[in-house]
């Protein structure tokens, strides 16, 4: 099926492309391996950035250790294939007996962690049979996954792989006992230690600077289609307010709408050359990796997915800097949305004309302004931790050797 789409989309194309000779590749990158290997995989980006605060920490403190790195999707590996925390990143080869077997014989891994949401059946249960120990970071799980129905027997094979599970919150905790596995921490999510360290090392960007200078502010980050058409109104009728959009998608015709959807916009990579004379007030970003940084510029933030897509993305990298936060009405997956609105730290909005009145508060109520950008930061101060909870763990049961 990956090959006839590959035939048709740019991203198929590098999934089935990127594995291509993989074994051939993984056999010449460990040729005289002698060296432990960690083996950390992760589905995508978002997982990577999960599990990356863990990496970085074991890189520190086992430096014997060299580090292999897979992903399972080209929207991870093509932006971190050349990641210096880790040694080695690679696709994963496809889920099968053979690939399992051939896989962990080339690589050899002392220890396994997989993050948040994969579990490959084959290399789950490999690890298991050589007695490697097999971690998940930042689990998160729900009742009405296959694991807890009554026709989930396969899916808890797999969860019975595991030597333990680090979770994001007690309601995993409590599913993954009455099932029976009490190999379980809550941890807590590792995203929370790692938009800290990204706003403690902030570099800024001078031409998000340049723009944004002398005005309010609203980054609007990895937004649809959907979402763009809530905002453009506001945009469009606000031009003393500065703008910085950031598609979740830079393909050249979703560009291309955004600069239609907002009428005095321009291209970051034409604003950059510093010849732009026009009178734009709203900045498309057309590249991949500055969104976190450019949360910083922002008197509020949008956060998109919540009127199109799978659902909101992720609200910690514009709420660590003590910024509010708006989204659409799709949050309910994330159990972090959901307690920030509870305490105050972010507001969901409906439709346009809600999301209107809210910003419009924001900005002319200094007092509620305030509050909830306080309230924001705070949510994700008082819930960094997990990594040293999990470094933890692997000091008591004395898993790697320095």
């Amino acid at each position: 099926m990956a090959r006839v789409l590959a035939l048709f989309n740019t991203k198929a194309r590098k999934w089935v492309d990127g594995r291509t000779g993989i074994f051939q590749q993984l056999e010449a990158a460990f040729a005289g391996n002698t060296q432990p290997v960690i083996w950390m995989h992760c589905a995508s980006l978002g997982e990577f950035e999960q599990g990356r605060p863990v990496l970085e920490q074991l890189r520190a403190q086992y430096p014997g250790q060299r580090i292999l790195l897979t992903f399972f999707s080209p929207s991870g590996y093509e932006i971190r294939k050349n990641y210096a925390g880790a040694d080695w990143v690679f696709y994963l080869p496809m889920d099968s007996p053979t690939h399992a077997r051939r896989f962990m014989q080339i690589v050899q891994p002392q220890l396994v962690l997989f993050v948040k949401y994969e579990f490959w059946y084959y290399y789950l249960q490999a690890a298991q049979q050589q007695n490697i120990p097999l971690l998940l970071i930042s689990g998160i799980f729900r009742s009405n996954q296959p694991f807890f129905q009554w026709y989930g027997s396969f899916h808890r094979r797999m969860l019975s792989c595991f030597t333990h599970f680090f979770v994001q919150n007690a309601t995993s905790v409590q599913l993954l006992q009455q099932a029976g596995y009490n190999n379980v921490s809550l941890a807590g999510d590792t995203r929370f230690d790692r938009v800290l360290q990204i706003a403690q090392e902030f570099t800024a960007i001078d031409a998000v600077d340049r723009f944004c200078k002398g005005h309010a502010v609203i980054v609007a980050g990895s937004t649809w289609t959907e979402d763009d058409k809530e905002l453009d109104h506001f945009a469009n009728t606000h031009t003393d307010i500065r703008f910085v959009i950031a598609p979740h998608d830079i393909g050249p015709d979703r560009i291309k709408e955004c600069m239609s959807l907002y009428r005095h916009a321009v291209l970051y990579s034409n604003w950059i050359k510093g010849d732009y004379t026009g009178n734009a007030n709203v900045l498309i970003i057309d590249n991949i990796g500055m969104l976190s940084r450019l949360y910083h510029y922002a008197t509020i933030c949008y956060v998109g997915g919540g009127f199109g897509g799978d659902g909101i993305h992720n609200i910690l990298e514009a709420a660590v800097y003590h910024k509010p936060v708006v989204f659409g009405p799709v949050y309910d997956k994330y159990f972090e949305a959901v307690e920030m609105l509870e305490q105050g730290g972010a507001i969901s909005v409906p439709d346009a004309l809600h999301l209107e009145s809210t910003l419009n508060q924001l900005l002319q109520q200094q007092a509620f302004y305030t509050a909830t950008a306080q309230k924001a930061g705070d949510y994700v101060r008082t819930h960094a931790g997990a990594t040293n909870s999990i470094l933890q763990y692997f000091q008591e049961k004395r898993l790697l050797t320095s």
